[in-house]
């Protein structure tokens, strides 16, 4: 099966200083590779970078394709097609990434109507993506700051799966919620990605987290991969003594 994400070579450089580094990635559908490595790594510059939203005066190089459609090299109006209807982001935070001014009803809408889908089809997909996170439609009348962690990444899903984006971004998806509605939300995106066949990449600094989600570990420190392969492998025979530091400080790991 083609992947939908593929990443080679990929380069972020502040000037002479690099910032995130990643040979060679591939992610196809409903599968998850994850990320990890403490704060600092280049984690969450390497997702920005495949979103196309590096900070300005960063230099991006390699490739990163995405539905075909190489990120490093399109141009603006490209990425804002691709982004929403091929690779969406679930933030850390996403109550904070919200327009706190507009209702979530209207930024569901919004962001279907910018991807051409209006009315009653564009109803119809509001409630199929609801139905698939177990969120009450009544939510979307509540504005960002009256919904909780849990339910605004709940919705953070749904609009990802209302708009059939074929890759999930989730940075640090579950590290400002409770322990409870961690585990909730780590299940509902591994049964979201199977159901729909949605590619992920999965960021996070907690292995316990990641491990029973993600097929593929890249292990992450000072802007470069000290480590990766499939999970089982990663996590049952690590090579890298920085990955034998980050599982020494995990008490328990259950697959």
């Amino acid at each position: 099966m083609n992947p939908v994400l593929t990443v080679e070579n990929l380069r972020v450089r502040a000037g002479d200083r690099l910032l995130a580094s990643l040979d060679s990635l591939e992610v196809g559908p409903g599968e998850c590779a994850a990320i990890v490595g403490e704060s600092g790594s280049g984690k969450t510059t390497t997702l920005n970078a495949m979103l196309g939203l590096t900070d300005d005066g960063l230099r991006v190089t390699g490739k990163i394709v995405v539905d075909g459609v190489d990120v490093v090299t399109a141009g603006e109006r490209a990425l804002r097609r691709l982004r929403g209807s091929a690779i969406a982001l679930v933030s850390q935070s996403p109550r904070h990434s919200l327009n706190p001014t507009m209702r979530l009803g209207t930024l569901l809408r919004r962001a279907l109507a910018r991807h051409g889908l209006h009315g009653a089809p564009a109803r119809k997909r509001t409630e199929a993506a609801l139905r698939s996170v177990l969120l009450d439609p009544g939510l979307l009348r509540r504005y960002p700051h009256q919904v909780s962690g849990g339910q605004a990444q709940r919705f953070a899903i749904a609009m990802a799966v209302a708009l059939r984006a074929r890759v999930i971004l989730a940075d640090e998806p579950t590290s400002a919620l409770d322990v409870t509605v961690q585990a909730a939300v780590l299940d509902l995106l591994a049964r979201v990605r199977g159901e729909y066949g949605i590619a992920m990449v999965l960021v996070s600094h907690d292995l316990a987290a990641v491990s029973g989600v993600a097929d593929r570990l890249v292990v992450m420190r000072d802007g470069g991969v000290v480590e990766s392969g499939p999970v089982a492998a990663v996590l049952d025979h690590p090579t890298a003594d920085y990955t034998r530091e980050l599982l020494a400080a995990v008490p328990a790991i259950r697959r």
